[in-house]
């Protein structure tokens, strides 16, 4: 038997874990009307058929019809999520793995006007500056019948064959009772922490008494609110020791802080650049001084800090939930003893990003995860070996690379520059986001392990691609930025990357013109403020940065706020002269004629950028296919046949040498079209 502290068993209550590492609550916002259909289910049944000991699902299933989700969350208030449920609980437990559910009420942590624009409800008067409702207080006939929705939604979950649920109590209603800051009610349910506690007592009792004793209750709930009037430490250790006291609680999630605004979910569940595992000591403190088996998930990346987590006895179980969305297969991967195997979990928090843009959850370099329907995430080999060729080795290259190995063919890579990574790397100079490196890096140790043959320095023609006789030929040369977009003076700006690279110094007082909306634009700002410069951020958009999303724009503003940084929305920069020693800047605006003369010593423009594939229009006359994909067989998984070219090479160009968008994207493109080559 293994010695390895996260590979030992847990008793919880009547129920055998077979290891430490869970997946904590989450919503990836995979569920159709509201249900966990197959693709939910194949989401958490990749992990457990890779060893994951508990996976909890929804974060959060809603128990009311007044608790409309935000985003595409499991409806618990409908009979018909029972088979679902059973489904995804019968195919996980075959593998071993324990299900459990989190359920919640939102409260005011939603909107009116969705679902069945019913009322939103809250324990006090206040809005939550996140989702915006102002909401009604809540009377005693919706405390009653919120109850029964619980019990009723613990009682369905029971009926699906899960192992327990557990309830939310942090941000949203049981939490809203809970906290000071957010409960303005009389008793009984106000006033004294007994008082402001009893909702979520009065919920357990309620579920207890439907459920009995061989189903399992816990609480993720907020042990300290981190901020001044609200739970503090002292009375999260006291809350903790009532739900341990009544007897109806199996176990605690312990959360440090609030989720009310962007900032503060972000401290709660940290990104890149954040500390790793920020409040582990603290659930360890609470797991100490009340004695409930106690679970905890924040940063909790790589499998060292896991190890020491259980190891040191400040958890029970720890979840890596963050970490399975990059690599489903940890478990499976540490038990094989191939750790350095395991992709990393780079902390871009693109998954939760996205959700809360109303979009689902993906990994910014998985892509075959919430996509398990038709991505895979092991490579087979081909039947047939074939010669490969690749020109780039930014993500989509490499990613190309791997998948090409792992299915058995002879991968040569071309890269002009002396080190892999492309936009990645440029990316990773700014020092927040150096985890972005880990994308590369695990890549390139994948391709080493696999004898992908790399050629570095080197600028590939059309005659270099050709000598070597390849069956594939795979153009990932990337992109360069593009700032001609002005009327007049586009010689005299620079672009962000030039900013970011170190090639162009920053100026004193610069204009930081942005409209396309990403990272580059807001890590120059945060360069040229860091080195003194006085930088207006303008966008004719009417936000900036809109492709910064929710928790990737709070580090920015924290390092930007407290410098000479202005922000200026709706308004188009037209041209750039020179005025002596400055550059005069004409300002327009897409709502009216507008004309505004403005002076600065620097002017540096985020337009996005535009493919660099001269290569793929001289090799694509070569080429069997010239050039061209078939869209319903790279969708439905079948390989490309196209013909029309002279015999010889099949040729394809992937990520941004197609068109500017994301790492991600890069990376799908090139696991979905290699996966079948």
């Amino acid at each position: 038997m293994s010695t390895d502290p996260l590979l030992q068993p847990y008793q919880l209550k009547h129920l055998t874990l077979k290891n430490r590492i869970m997946t904590t609550s989450h919503e990836p916002a995979y569920p159709e009307d509201g249900m966990p259909k197959d693709r939910y289910r194949l989401y958490h049944l990749e992990r457990a058929k890779a060893g994951v000991a508990l996976t909890m699902t929804a974060g959060s299933a809603t128990v009311s019809r007044d608790s409309p989700p935000v985003f595409n969350n499991i409806l618990a208030y409908k009979d018909e999520v029972v088979g679902w449920m059973k489904r995804l609980a019968d195919d996980c437990h075959e593998h071993g793995a324990a299900v459990m559910i989190q359920l919640t009420h939102l409260g005011r942590r939603t909107r009116w006007d969705k679902g069945d624009w019913l009322p939103v409800v809250a324990a006090g008067p206040a809005r939550e500056p996140a989702h915006r409702a102002f909401p009604k207080v809540i009377e005693d006939w919706d405390i009653a019948r919120i109850i029964d929705d619980y019990a009723d939604a613990a009682e369905r979950m029971q009926a699906a064959g899960l192992d327990g649920v557990e309830f939310e109590c942090y941000g949203h209603l049981m939490d809203q009772f809970m906290s000071p800051l957010t409960n303005t009610l009389a008793a009984p349910y106000g006033g004294s922490l007994e008082n402001r506690a009893r909702f979520a007592m009065d919920v357990l009792a309620a579920c207890r008494k439907r459920v009995g004793a061989q189903f399992l209750l816990g609480v993720r709930y907020t042990a300290d609110e981190a901020t001044k009037g609200g739970i503090s430490v002292v009375e999260g250790i006291a809350i903790g020791k009532l739900f341990r006291d009544s007897g109806l609680v199996d176990f605690l999630n312990i959360i440090k802080g609030r989720i009310f605004t962007d900032p503060a979910m972000t401290d709660v569940i940290p990104i890149q650049g954040m500390k790793s595992a920020p409040h582990l000591d603290f659930a360890g403190r609470i797991r100490a001084e009340v004695g409930l088996p106690t679970f905890h998930a924040a940063r909790i990346p790589d499998v060292a800090t896991a190890r020491h987590a259980i190891a040191t006895g400040q958890l029970d179980m720890v979840g890596m939930t963050r970490a399975h969305m990059a690599d489903p297969h940890i478990v499976r991967k540490i038990i094989e003893g191939r750790e350095e195997d395991i992709r990393p979990c780079v902390g871009a928090t693109y998954c939760l990003d996205r959700i809360y843009q109303g979009g689902m959850a993906l990994c910014i370099h998985n892509p075959a995860t919430g996509r398990e329907e038709n991505m895979p995430h092991d490579i087979f080999a081909a039947l047939v070996s074939k010669k490969v060729v690749i020109i780039g080795a930014g993500p989509a290259g490499l990613e190309a690379a791997r998948v090409a190995a792992l299915r058995g063919h002879s991968v040569s890579v071309f890269e002009a520059a002396a080190s892999p990574g492309g936009q990645i790397r440029l990316t990773a100079q700014s020092p927040r986001r150096r985890e972005m490196i880990g994308i590369i890096d695990w890549r390139m140790a994948q391709c080493a392990a696999r004898g992908v043959e790399f050629h570095f320095n080197t600028y590939a023609e059309a005659t270099d691609v050709t000598a070597l006789t390849p069956d594939v030929v795979i153009i990932a040369t990337g992109d360069m930025p593009d700032s001609a977009m002005l009327e007049t003076g586009n010689d005299l700006v620079v672009s962000a990357w030039d900013i970011l690279s170190g090639d162009v110094k920053p100026g004193s007082n610069v204009l930081l013109y942005d409209d396309a909306g990403d990272h580059a634009a807001l890590q120059a700002a945060q360069l040229l403020a860091e080195a003194g410069a006085q930088v207006e951020i303008m966008t004719p958009d009417r936000s900036f940065a809109p492709d910064v999303m929710a928790m990737n724009l709070v580090p920015y503003m924290r390092a930007l706020q407290d410098k000479n940084v202005t922000f200026t929305v709706t308004y188009r920069l037209r041209a750039v002269t020179r005025d002596g020693n400055l550059l005069r800047a004409t300002i327009g605006s897409d709502y009216m004629e507008l004309a505004k003369v403005r002076h600065f010593d620097q002017v540096v423009v985020n337009h996005g950028t535009q493919p660099l594939a001269q290569i793929y229009f001289d090799l694509k006359p070569l080429s069997s296919n010239l050039g061209a994909v078939d869209y319903d067989a790279l969708i439905n998984g079948r390989p490309q046949t196209v013909i029309g070219g002279p015999e010889g090479f099949q040729l394809f160009r992937i990520g941004d040498a197609v068109e500017a968008r994301n790492t991600h994207a890069a990376i799908y493109d090139a696991l979905r079209l290699m996966k079948d080559i």
